[in-house]
């Protein structure tokens, strides 16, 4: 943990919904005028597009299921150093995943694959990382230790499965039956290295949803933030200074589930991260400028 250079960690499984938590930071970011250095969670994969198919395709012949979710599917400790060595130094080595067209415009290289690591530019006010590992704590690897703020989302599973295969199907022009055999594919990874992490998370949000998703493969629609709740649990009520008479004052509907959570209507979700996180990084700042000096 650092006061002069925090680290952001935002964790969350592939279609979860930690995309919409990252423009929740933007926005606060671009309010506070706060530079982050944005790391994308893919950028650690130990595999290139068509070298992860060929280990997924070897792995099915030997009747063992192999995803992204793995921790030997990616390279975990270069993503603690990264943290580390920014908490330390304010700057770190990364690279880039190249997902599509747009990525290799910015960065030259051809969709599905990395580019060359390199140095990120100083200057920067704060490290924020976005994706599935950044909770991740083992015998040898330990995220949580680097992180000052960690946050989860981690909707039901069925509202997750939904998500995420509306979200392939219709984005990334996938077949439902593709999609649904990656689920399977990364179910035993979930379990074991991405549940976990939901423990050690500072504040998580879990989205609920209040219409019927008993048979995520067959929904047509995703169930909208009004027709949802969102579960907030904070870790340590402390740490933070969380003003819970606050938030239920400010959030209309919503009510204690438990002396740690706080239960808002979905379509607020966006408002409460506001409330939430924004004195948060307000005082991060304001303590870097104090160690810094300046």
């Amino acid at each position: 943990m650092s006061k002069k250079h925090p680290v952001i960690s935002v964790t969350g499984s592939s279609g979860a919904g930690t995309t919409t938590v990252k423009k929740a930071f933007e926005h606060i970011f671009y309010r506070l005028g706060v530079n982050p250095l944005v790391v994308e969670g893919d950028s650690y994969h130990r595999y290139e597009r068509a070298e992860m198919q060929a280990k997924i395709a070897e792995a099915q012949k030997e009747r063992r299921r192999f995803s992204h979710f793995a921790i030997e599917a990616n390279v975990l400790e270069a993503l603690e150093e990264t943290f580390r060595q920014y908490g330390e130094t304010g700057t770190a080595r990364l690279r880039y995943y190249i997902h599509n067209e747009e990525d290799e415009r910015r960065h030259g290289c051809p969709p599905g694959t990395l580019t060359p690591w390199e140095t990120a530019p100083p200057g920067t006010d704060l490290l924020f990382y976005e994706g599935l590992h950044g909770g991740v704590k083992t015998d040898t690897l330990d995220m949580v230790r680097y992180t000052d703020l960690l946050v989860g989302v981690v909707p039901i599973l069925n509202l997750e499965w939904i998500q995420k295969i509306h979200r392939d199907t219709a984005q990334r022009g996938y077949k439902p039956m593709d999609v649904t055999d990656t689920i399977l594919r990364r179910m035993e990874d979930y379990v074991k290295v991405i549940t976990p992490q939901f423990s050690e998370t500072d504040i998580n949000f879990q989205r609920v949803p209040l219409v019927d998703t008993s048979n995520p493969f067959i929904a047509r629609d995703v169930p909208t933030p009004e027709e949802s709740l969102v579960i907030i649990r904070f870790n340590d009520r402390h740490k933070f200074t969380v003003d819970f008479r606050y938030l239920l004052a400010m959030i209309k509907d919503s009510f204690m589930s438990r002396y740690n959570s706080i239960v808002i209507p979905g379509g607020m979700m966006g408002l409460a991260m506001e409330i939430i996180f924004r004195p948060i990084i307000e005082k991060m700042m304001e303590e870097r400028r104090e160690a810094l000096g300046s």
